[in-house]
């Protein structure tokens, strides 16, 4: 066991990471844990673009930006995160645009926007082109800027480290954020990280889902470690679907394909979203769009031999619009389909895409206990996080804004809070729950295989808990899931090595994988509601009156060793919008 001494730790870097180190090593000592090489973080397969009120092609102000995040998130989003948000923003992209980044432009020179779904002016009046962009590469452009600028700024990075366990500390009966215990891909050697502050923003939880845009790494470290220490999860039940994912394999293909002027059709050719949703159509919130999709499937109307899935459809848009704007989705159509986007429609179906809920913080990015509480020294950004601007429904291109505004706040936060903190002092051998783990899994001598019990939660996930919801299918996979958890107990692993063993840490990723997904079907479970990302068939209604609320669970051991889920909601902050009927 390897011991560091930081100011502040940072985890992840992803957007939300680099762009918090930027800002704390001006101001702390600091060091990045990633499980990646940073520009493959998971930010880089971001598409379509970032949304900020510029105005640079059509009238738009922050406020009209507010109002449809939270009409977007059905009003489960807390209102002065969102107003947050939308101002800073503005600030968000020119910085970026200082720091290099080559967004596309108007004739002009000024940044060009382009039309995103549920993005609109005058309160749902009519589209509004607010997403700043490069091509259909914005995130990878992002991830290659901040990179270049951490590069810049000196940042230290540990490349391939993942951290397994958050470490908490109770002082004068306050828990505090002692640093965090990280496992070395390279050698197996494991390393405790003791900090003054630690930030997680380590990305999402998709990879408990089978179609999925999410990359193979997305399976929930950080939330995973905070929630095992007692740190609750919110709004968990809240999953997005991204309304176009290459049929059968998740591959996004970005909503700026829309926002270009692309269509959705069925296998008459019919235009279908001008049914569900008459003035955004196409571009209506993803959620909308999702439900709209399965609709057309499940009355018939779906395409192909097996009626799975529709079309995107780009054949009326100019090749060389395509060429300059979608170059990364016309080739993964080629690509993937073995389709000419210019002349054939592409096959598409929902996908799953964003995880809304995560480790609930305030609008500095400092990390809560319970509905009040802070913890010291702890903070979260991006998409680990639950702020919450994504309420029940993440809008489009807010999530790249969402990593630069909070994971700048966060960044600062925690640097200062450097400045007047002492080190908390480390519990008696702080790596023993990271140790126990790995020998375990090493030494197992059990007959379950790692693959299959991935593999069969997310056949059951895709079941029972996607874009349809009731009681029943909830319930079957909130019992398939204990089932899987059981026989995670007699899994094995076949490489008993020190050195890269990925076999090892796909075994602990899975155990994460679990966990989140009996958080995320018990917490569906109980919302009899109908809400953004969550639908219910059973409760097809939105219930302002019980359940315009905030999901927050909590891990619960009792005596015998037995762990249970406990469920408390928190209020959802109201400032000016009040709740109406969401129409697109």
């Amino acid at each position: 066991m390897k011991i560091h001494k930081y100011d502040t730790v940072i985890v992840g870097a992803g957007g939300a990471g680099m762009r918090a180190a930027i800002e704390s090593t001006k101001r702390s000592r600091t060091a990045v844990l990633t499980k990646l090489y940073p520009t493959r973080s998971h930010t880089g397969a971001a598409q379509g673009g970032m949304a900020a009120a510029l105005a640079n092609v059509e009238e738009d102000n922050w406020e009209w930006h507010t109002f449809d995040t939270i009409k977007g998130g059905d009003y489960l989003v807390d209102q002065d995160a969102a107003e947050i948000l939308a101002k800073e923003a503005i600030d968000s992209v020119l910085d970026l645009e200082k720091m290099g980044l080559p967004f596309n432009r108007t004739p002009d020179g000024t940044i060009d926007q382009r039309r995103f779904g549920g993005h609109s002016r005058n309160h749902g009046e009519a589209p509004v082109r607010r997403s700043c962009y490069a091509a259909d590469r914005t995130g990878h452009m992002i991830l290659q800027t901040l990179y270049q600028n951490c590069v810049k700024e000196g940042v230290e990075f540990f490349n391939e480290f993942y951290v397994l366990d958050q470490l908490i500390v109770e002082v004068d009966g306050v828990k505090k954020s002692a640093g965090v215990v990280a496992y070395e891909l390279a050698t197996g050697e494991i390393h405790v990280f003791q900090a003054k502050a630690v930030i997680y923003a380590s990305g999402g939880t998709g990879k408990f889902f089978k179609v999925t845009s999410n990359a193979h790494t997305l399976t929930g470290d950080g939330q995973a470690a905070c929630y095992r220490r007692g740190i609750p999860l919110e709004d968990m039940e809240f999953f997005q679907f991204h309304p176009t994912g290459i049929w059968r394999m998740g591959i996004l293909l970005t909503e700026g394909a829309r926002g270009e002027g692309g269509i959705l059709r069925n296998k008459d050719g019919e235009r279908f979203m001008e049914k569900y949703a008459p003035v955004m159509k196409d571009l209506a919130s993803r959620d909308v769009v999702s439900r709209s999709i399965y609709t057309e499937i499940r009355e018939g109307r779906g395409c192909g031999p097996e009626g799975d899935h529709v079309y995107l459809d780009l054949t009326h848009l100019p090749p060389e619009q395509l060429d300059a704007k979608l170059p990364d989705i016309t080739e993964f159509a080629r690509t993937y389909l073995g389709i000419e986007p210019y002349t054939d429609p592409i096959p598409i179906q929902p996908t799953a895409h964003y995880a809304m809920g995560g480790i609930p913080t305030n609008v500095e990015g400092e990390v809560l206990a319970d509905n009040t509480t802070v913890v010291p020294g702890l903070y979260a950004a991006g998409e680990v996080a639950c702020v919450s601007v994504h309420g029940a429904n993440r809008l489009g291109t807010n999530s790249l804004l969402d990593i630069n505004v909070f994971g700048r706040r966060a960044g600062i936060a925690a640097a200062e809070y450097s400045h007047t903190a002492d080190y908390v002092e480390l519990p008696e051998n702080p790596a023993s729950l990271v140790e126990e783990l790995v020998e375990r899994l090493r030494d197992s001598t059990g007959t379950e295989r790692v693959a299959v019990i991935r593999n069969e939660l997310q056949e059951c996930m895709d079941a029972n808990v996607m874009v349809f919801r009731t009681e029943q299918t909830i319930k079957t996979a909130v019992e398939k899931i204990a089932e899987l958890r059981e026989r995670y107990r007699n899994v094995s692993i076949q490489d008993k090595g020190r050195r890269f063993n990925t076999d090892l840490l796909e075994a602990i990723e899975l155990g994460n994988l679990l966990d989140l997904a009996e958080v995320m079907a018990t917490s569906a479970l109980a919302r009899k509601e109908s809400r953004g990302g969550h639908y219910r068939e059973d409760f097809p209604n939105r219930d302002d009156v019980n359940f315009m609320r905030h999901t927050m669970a909590y891990r619960e051991v009792g005596d015998d060793g037995t762990e249970t889920i406990r469920l408390d909601y928190k209020p959802v902050v109201q400032t000016r919008y009040q709740p109406m009927e969401r129409k697109y």
